[in-house]
């Protein structure tokens, strides 16, 4: 077998303790490095040490690369730091950030985060793309922002006037609006800085709040997870630990993740600041349209380690296999590729593994692990022993794990300095989210990858509230089922719905991957709408073929689905069914298409109903 590239990856040893009821406690060995005063102290450590190294980086309209260095953001969050405490901003008005990725985002976050001033990155899909802008104005009324910024004005024109009331600053790095006063970005960096900010970096603390992320959870109601400086400080001394090889290669990313997420804004943006890494900013998207952007990108930038969500990972190899230039410099200095957000199918597994070996001669270890917004994300992680497909690690250092019998499962709960103190302005739902010895209660399950030996890791088995019972008292584990059926449905599926609640069998609504579709029908797609293409015979047959593959690999009825419907009408934001970040809302799908819910059990079956060949 051909070796792994070395990467130093650092050790999680367990110490487990069995209880009584069958709980199970499971933390490490290991000890959390020493934390520092504030995440933002990091900024001010490079621009002294590397005030010339490359900080953040993003696509100018002529091509080429903007670049600010360690030396130029410390210098400009002073400024904008001492503009936003001249406002008088604080957690009561923070700052609410309506757009994407780029480097004025980045310099306001570090400014806010150095003098004290809580900011909210807020999905730009709430102004953008949502048609009645519910959830932005529920996330600013639980906010009560003083400012607003956004990139540019004009595409969120619309948004502002719907959800911000007159009172509120908007700044803007370009553009203007019809009826609002528009602050200048460059006002703010162009503010004298004085002993103010100073004073205020001298009371940050732990506690502090540094920002707000918000996650929407299973009612679609967003939720203001607190994050504080202490939070971020040992999630990131958690990843020191973890991926020690940054002491001697400072990361290079190639990154698309939004900051308006824990994973690229608190986890990847957090990992360059504190190892004095270079972040580029990639425009791309993890479909087969926005790929190319990220392919000229790491054309260009030769990553140290890629962060990438499963979807991202797929069309990657792709490009990856029919590209040698792409593929000879995304694995010129890459030492690992981590995935998070979703199970990574085999297939993909594979394909990654071929082209490193085929382009390198060696393979390149693949990791995972397992957290939440409410974790800073990083809560458990694979080592060297444990990165295997399927397994998401074992604790990181300074973390506890509550495993809980729970209906068949083991239902994981976690304590540590990364937990979240509680959700801004709801303390019912605060209370609701911790058990009586303070864990936070993730509503995840775990397995053991290896029964009853925790050195061999876990296992994630899916959501404990996605799962349910059929009438024959059979639990179903959702979680796995749909990973199943994906997996087996690649590339014409891109999610699935699983029901059979109260029901005899399982079946599903799925969410079809319209490229694949198109490019499986080929010329005959020429002119074809979607819903047409959807109840093709070739697509139909396709879906048919496979779900007889998986039920005659199905050990019963919990693992067999009887039924499937292809979605016409995909899921929507505003209805709740699917997140910013593209995750599907189960319950809410359910809810709203329960007709189509009905008519996968209807006898005799309907005609949208694919059943096996």
């Amino acid at each position: 077998m051909t070796a792994y590239k070395n990467a130093h990856i650092g050790s999680l040893t367990p110490i487990t303790e069995h209880r009584a009821d069958g709980t199970i406690i499971v933390s490490t060995r290991e000890t959390l490095p020493a934390l520092g005063a504030r995440i933002t102290d990091r900024l001010t450590h490079w621009a002294n040490t590397t005030p010339d190294q490359v900080f953040l980086a993003q696509r100018a309209k002529d091509g080429s690369w903007q670049k600010v260095t360690y030396a130029e953001a410390e210098v400009a969050s002073r400024h904008i730091g001492a503009a936003l405490l001249a406002r008088g901003l604080s957690p009561e008005r923070p700052i609410a950030i309506l757009s994407g990725n780029d480097i004025d985002h980045g310099l306001l976050a570090l400014a806010a985060m150095r003098v004290g001033v809580p900011y909210a990155p807020v999905s730009p899909a709430y102004a953008l793309i949502s048609s009645d802008n519910a959830k932005l104005k529920s996330v600013l009324e639980r906010l009560t922002p003083g400012m607003i910024f956004v990139a540019k004005a004009e595409p969120f024109a619309r948004a502002i006037t719907a959800a911000v009331s007159g009172d509120i600053e908007i700044v803007a790095s370009a553009g203007t609006l019809p009826d609002r006063d528009v602050t200048a970005f460059s006002a703010l960096t162009a503010h004298p800085a004085g002993p103010e900010v100073h004073a205020a970096e001298a009371r940050v603390s732990h506690e502090t709040i540094a920002k707000f992320l918000f996650t929407s959870g299973s009612t679609g109601e967003p939720k203001g997870v607190i994050n504080t400086h202490g939070m971020l400080l040992a999630n990131q001394a958690m990843l020191t630990h973890w991926l020690p090889f940054t002491n001697d290669q400072r990361p290079v990313l190639v990154d698309w993740l939004p900051w308006n997420h824990t994973f690229g804004g608190n986890h990847n943006f957090g990992y360059v600041l504190n190892n004095g890494g270079s972040l580029y900013i990639d425009n791309g998207k993890p479909t087969p349209a926005g790929i190319a952007e990220t392919v000229r990108n790491l054309k260009e930038i030769a990553p140290t380690i890629y962060f990438n969500v499963p979807k991202g990972y797929e069309e990657l190899a792709r490009a990856l296999k029919d590209d040698k230039q792409l593929a000879e410099n995304f694995f010129s200095r890459l030492s690992v590729n981590f995935y998070a957000g979703a199970a990574l199918p085999e297939h993909v597994a594979k394909a990654m593994e071929d082209v490193a070996e085929a382009t390198i001669g060696q393979r390149v270890l693949m990791v995972t692990g397992l957290g939440a917004t409410e974790t800073a994300p990083a809560a458990v992680a694979n080592t060297k022993e444990t990165a295997r497909n399927g397994l998401v690690g074992l604790p990181l250092p300074g973390v506890t794990l509550k495993l809980v019998p729970n209906a068949g499962k083991l239902e994981v709960r976690v304590k540590g300095p990364n937990v979240m103190p509680g959700y801004w302005r709801m303390p019912d739902q605060t209370a609701k989210s911790f058990d009586d010895e303070g864990f936070y209660m993730m509503g995840d399950a775990l397995r053991f990858a290896t029964p009853g030996d925790t050195s061999g890791g876990f296992i994630f088995d899916g959501r404990v509230s996605e799962d349910f019972k059929l009438i024959t008292g059979t639990w179903v584990s959702v979680g796995p089922l749909r990973g199943r059926l994906i997996a087996t449905c690649s590339p014409l599926m891109r999610d699935a719905v699983i029901a059979g609640h109260d029901r005899d069998e399982v079946t599903a609504l799925v969410v079809p991957d319209m490229e694949a579709c198109r490019a499986m029908m080929g010329a005959d797609a020429s002119g074809m709408n979607d819903a047409a293409i959807v109840k093709h015979p070739v697509i139909r047959a396709f879906f048919s073929t496979k779900l007889k593959e998986l039920q005659q690999t199905s050990t019963g009825s919990s693992t067999r689905v009887a039924r499937l419907l292809i979605l016409e009408e995909p899921p929507s934001i505003d209805a709740s069914e699917v997140t910013d970040k593209g995750s599907i809302n189960q319950r809410a799908v359910l809810t709203k298409r329960h007709v189509l819910v009905e008519a996968l059990y209807a006898t005799p079956a309907s005609a949208q109903v694919i059943m096996p060949v």
